[in-house]
């Protein structure tokens, strides 16, 4: 058992006696609770648990805490806030793409990665970027229009 020291949404945060293999995303959950990324598959499969390190995505479920306390980590909750949402979460609203919710925290912050090193993604480049997130509510094409619509305001 360890202490850590974790940069989560650009505050420090101190997490004591956890096991350095322990995967991030339950000190995110159950921790620190950042209900954002979701427990899926935990398998690094379906995207539930995506998080940025360092502004790349990562699926929290297969990345240790030890490894992910080296980098910069931000979840959904570290995009917006309700008062002020990240175009991304509010062009997900406006053109309701969600049904159960489930996949969003992955699709939004894939898509938060991708327009971050492309901010004029191709459709093809978005379907891309979330073609390993799952859906099972069939969003796709609303979830592809959302990030065209946050793509356009972030532009």
């Amino acid at each position: 058992m360890a202490d850590f020291t974790l940069r989560v949404n650009g505050a420090t945060r101190k997490v004591s006696s956890v096991a350095p293999d322990t995967p991030l995303l339950y000190v995110l959950r159950n921790d620190l609770e950042l209900n954002g990324p979701k427990f899926g598959c935990g398998l690094a499969q379906c995207g539930a648990c995506t998080v940025l390190i360092d502004g790349k995505s990562a699926r929290s479920c297969s990345v240790t805490v030890s490894a992910a306390a080296k980098g910069a980590i931000t979840t959904l909750e570290g995009l917006g806030t309700m008062e002020k949402l990240h175009p991304l979460q509010r062009a997900f609203i406006e053109e309701q793409a969600c049904q159960c919710g489930y996949c969003s925290n992955g699709m939004i912050m894939a898509a938060k990665a991708l327009l971050d090193g492309n901010p004029r993604p191709s459709e093809r480049e978005i379907k891309q970027a979330l073609n390993d997130h799952l859906c099972r509510c069939a969003s796709h094409n609303r979830i592809v229009r959302a990030v065209q619509r946050a793509a356009k305001e972030m532009a």
